[in-house]
């Protein structure tokens, strides 16, 4: 279990004036999942103000631009006129950027700046589940998860009105959203090294549902903590016919052992040195076990269950029956 949600769910309540104000979102440009972008779009149906800080001025910008009541900011999370810039005029941010050897320092970048212009009552930082078990001497994590556990301690330093959302694996990431789709899309095979051990993914929709539930809520529930999985941990097995449902065709479970996996399929994606490093070492945690996590936190917090892979499914253009 999570820690305990107590934000009031129902779409009709009011939201505070201060809520109205304008919303910063960062890595609104792009990411796993969107989860910035749809948090831009969750926020406009709510009718609130929201500026968008991306890192590119291309073609995801400009889509940005066309939508009524989004200013959007290009900026490095990493320089500090930028990301003061950004904060002018805004009481409630979330801070996410994409994997990247940087994040620590934008993340610290981020809080200096915030603390500084001392406007924020609530800050939403998105990291992930795993920082849960971790600590100062631990070693088996990726650098990227090391980032995510060292930029929360700065936010908790720094005395930011912060709430940390820790979500654990996405259904969008590569493991699920790439390897697992070529496979199931050349042979019918959900090839993954993943033993016998048990995952409960969550959908990136849900997460960026619930950053926006917490932008908007009337008191700000700061210095919380809200852990994000899928409804329930299950082994690949069971993910492998849950794909088979949606899809109405066979979807089998391949146990692949780990150094061919990252041979044949993870070095295929040619991603970045810090990427293929996180994404290789989340493949290991998993047959190590260390996502056999479920809380209840998004179904609490937004008032219905998680999404499945049913949902999943249905959003990825290659798969959809």
């Amino acid at each position: 279990m999570g820690s305990e949600p107590g934000v009031p769910v129902r779409r009709q309540e009011a939201i505070s004036v201060k809520a109205r104000a304008t919303v910063l979102v960062t890595g609104a440009g792009g990411g796993v999942g969107g989860v910035g972008r749809t948090v831009v779009d969750r926020l406009r149906a709510e009718g609130v103000p929201v500026r968008a800080l991306v890192h590119h001025d291309d073609e995801r910008a400009a889509a940005l631009r066309a939508l009524e009541g989004v200013e959007v900011v290009v900026g490095d999370l990493a320089r500090g006129a930028d990301v003061a810039h950004a904060l002018e005029g805004c009481r409630r941010a979330y801070f996410g950027m994409s994997v990247s050897p940087a994040y620590l320092e934008a993340t610290t970048t981020f809080a200096a700046a915030a603390r500084e212009s001392c406007a924020l009552d609530l800050l939403v930082n998105i990291s992930q589940m795993t920082v849960s078990q971790m600590d100062l001497a631990g070693a088996a994590e990726s650098r990227q998860q090391r980032l995510h556990w060292l930029a929360e301690q700065v936010l908790d330093w720094s005395g930011v009105p912060v709430v940390h959302v820790r979500p654990t694996v996405f259904m969008e990431n590569p493991l699920f959203g790439r390897i697992a789709v070529a496979s199931i899309l050349r042979d019918g095979t959900l090839r993954l090294p993943f033993g016998s051990a048990r995952t409960s993914p969550v959908s990136a929709r849900d997460v960026a549902d619930v950053v926006t539930r917490l932008l908007l809520a009337p008191a700000p529930p700061t210095g919380r903590v809200y852990e994000l999985t899928g409804a329930r941990s299950r082994d690949m097995t069971a993910i492998a016919a849950e794909f088979s449902a949606a899809l109405g065709r066979p979807v089998t479970y391949v146990d692949v052992p780990y150094e061919e996996w990252l041979e044949e399929d993870l070095r295929k994606l040619d991603l970045p040195p810090h990427v293929f490093e996180h994404i290789a070492t989340m493949a290991r945690l998993h047959h190590e076990n260390r996502y056999d996590r479920a809380t209840n936190d998004v179904a609490d917090l937004l008032g219905r269950p998680p999404l499945g892979f049913d949902a999943f499914v249905g959003e990825t253009l290659e798969l959809r029956p």
